[in-house]
């Protein structure tokens, strides 16, 4: 691996995120390949994190650090990017559901995601029904991921698979939630496909999904 990008990677995982700015730019500027500036320094070190994360290795402040530091980084090589053709690992559709206005969970499932390489589409908090559906019929995800921290609002998920059902929509898109009520019991109970308890499960069961229709990315 270039130098530099190890340098990049090891910042990402330690989220010494007021130092990862200067050694993008420094990449930039040297004229390196952005593709694996992307791949293999930023998306490689949120791969290692959501491992450590994984293994209980590291925590969920440490996790949104380096998250954050990915982010920095990424900002300054998108502008750059606008003319070329990048390559996504899929598209991911989140939200948080009608009547939440939660979003600390699903911020860092948008994070992490977009630091696994995904196009990730956060349509907010307090999301209807009906906005979803339009959207995903509009954006066309391989994934949906419905946030709720309310137990009052964890009705509308099953809501928004039932609309999907009838828009003949459900089978194109996989649909995975998470929140602190919920848990694998409840999605199976109202039809989802998994239900995801942390950031990093939520990658790797977007990469799961995915890499079972590859040809809708």
């Amino acid at each position: 691996m270039n130098k530099l990008f190890e340098e990049i990677k090891k910042t990402v995982i330690a989220g010494k995120h007021t130092e990862i700015e200067a050694l993008v730019e420094s990449a930039v500027e040297g004229k390196l390949n952005l593709d694996d500036l992307i791949n293999t320094a930023l998306i490689g070190a949120m791969d290692v994190v959501g491992d450590r994360f994984a293994k209980s290795e590291i925590f969920v402040p440490e996790m949104l650090v380096a998250a954050l530091t990915m982010k920095k980084g990424l900002d300054i090589i998108k502008p750059l990017l606008k003319n070329q053709e990048v390559q996504s690992r899929g598209k991911i559709v989140l939200c948080t559901v009608q009547g939440d206005l939660h979003d600390i969970g699903k911020n860092l499932v948008a994070m992490m995601l977009e630091g696994a390489g995904f196009e990730v589409i956060d349509l907010g908090v307090d999301v209807t029904v009906e906005n979803v559906v339009a959207k995903i019929a509009e954006i066309q995800p391989q994934v949906l991921g419905l946030s709720a921290l309310l137990t009052t609002t964890m009705p509308e998920m099953e809501n928004v698979i039932n609309n999907l059902q009838t828009e003949g929509m459900r089978k194109s898109v996989k649909v995975m939630v998470g929140g602190a009520p919920l848990d694998a019991e409840f999605a199976q109970k109202i039809g989802a496909d998994a239900y995801g308890k942390d950031a990093a499960e939520a990658v790797t069961l977007a990469r799961r999904f995915i890499n079972m229709n590859p040809s809708q990315k």
